[in-house]
């Protein structure tokens, strides 16, 4: 089953909760060992409800320069105009077109999410295979949602290109690159 992102006046609206959420990658170094990363600062809004598919959203920005590796020299090369120019460009977006399967109701269930990543100024459509982790209600009385998320992506196609052949053979840096996430979500009543 398809869905739209439509939205229309009286939707469900869930934002993001940075603190109780992840967004990483990690990328094999010199054809051996990986290395990993996350972004820091995350923004999401998700429109909808699994009883309204139809009416189902999804809009996250991350802001480039919240690149963490645990490495600041490695950071900082992240950051410059041979990766993702976060002067020039300085937030990677992504925005659902649908959502795939049955909307989730039970935890584990499975769906996608399919949606535009803007990298750059590089938008390509790309499928989250992502599954449903629960709802339920903290003790403040916000209802929250979570979910998880995970994808591949080839770094050269949003002009990320750098790299450096090895005296071995191969290359200094994968062109694969897995990208994951857990995600929270609070409700936002009224």
């Amino acid at each position: 089953m398809a869905t739209t992102t439509t939205t229309e006046t009286g939707t469900t609206t869930w934002q993001l909760d940075p603190t109780h959420s992840s967004v990483e990658f990690a990328v094999k170094h010199m054809m051996m060992t990986t290395v990993r990363g996350r972004f820091k600062d995350l923004k999401a809004t998700l429109r909808g409800d699994r009883d309204h598919p139809d009416k189902a959203g999804l809009e996250a920005t991350i802001d480039v320069a919240s690149i963490d590796t645990g490495v600041a020299d490695r950071d900082a090369h992240l950051r410059g105009a041979d990766f993702f120019d976060a002067e020039q460009h300085p937030a990677i977006t992504f925005k659902a077109r649908r959502f795939e399967g049955k909307p989730p109701k039970a935890d584990g269930e499975r769906f996608q999410v399919v949606g535009d990543l803007l990298i750059r100024d590089s938008s390509i459509e790309v499928v989250l295979d992502c599954e449903y982790l629960g709802r339920g209600t903290d003790p403040w009385g916000k209802t929250r949602a979570g979910f998880s998320f995970r994808t591949e992506l080839d770094r050269r196609e949003w002009g990320l290109k750098w790299n450096q052949a090895l005296e071995t053979g191969g290359v200094l840096v994968a062109n694969k690159v897995r990208v994951e996430g857990e995600v929270q979500f609070v409700r936002q009543d009224g």
